[in-house]
């Protein structure tokens, strides 16, 4: 039988690559805790401690933790800690799945990160979108900036994780 695993490329070793090209430092963020909640977000936010509405592509999310919007009745929880919410179903009407392992976190900052989500995305830089959830590169990511304009993260499909790497480093922004 053929082995399809040698055309593609070896992925990268997340804990060291750094991309470093057009004013923009790319690395992995490793050991986030993420929670997609799903269902009733008012029953979540009691639960959690965790308030608001989650920020959506283009606004920025600060602090150890936060919410990302998906969809109106879906969020990323995402923590530099464990949240005190267990997985599974809850009878006040929301479902929690643990993705610590089914997503992978991106960092990029720099000034030249404008120019990169322009390659990336349709999204205009200047708005935010009630949802983080966009085609970047081809991919279903969701995207967000953290702590200033001129950082962003990105969560995506681990298993895309390699092929947005392999994006990233060909992609020239002008």
């Amino acid at each position: 039988m053929r082995n399809l695993a040698e055309k593609w490329p070896a992925a990268p070793d997340w804990t060291t690559a750094v991309l470093n090209t057009d004013g923009i430092s790319v690395r992995t963020l490793d050991g986030l805790k993420q929670l997609l909640v799903s269902g009733d977000l008012t029953a979540w936010a009691q639960a959690s401690g965790l308030a608001g509405e989650g920020v959506g592509a283009g606004a920025v999310a600060k602090g150890d933790k936060y919410m990302v919007r998906i969809a109106r009745d879906r969020i990323l929880a995402v923590s530099e800690r464990p949240l005190p919410v267990a997985a599974g179903w809850h009878a006040a009407g929301f479902a929690v799945t643990v993705m610590d392992a089914g997503l992978h976190v991106f960092e990029m900052k720099g000034p030249g990160l404008a120019g990169l989500v322009a390659r990336g995305t349709a999204l205009d830089p200047r708005q935010a979108s009630p949802s983080a959830s966009i085609l970047f590169a081809g991919a279903g990511v969701l995207f967000y900036r953290f702590g200033n304009p001129d950082r962003a993260r990105v969560h995506v499909d681990r298993g895309l994780a390699p092929y947005l790497w392999e994006w990233l480093e060909q992609v020239q922004v002008f």
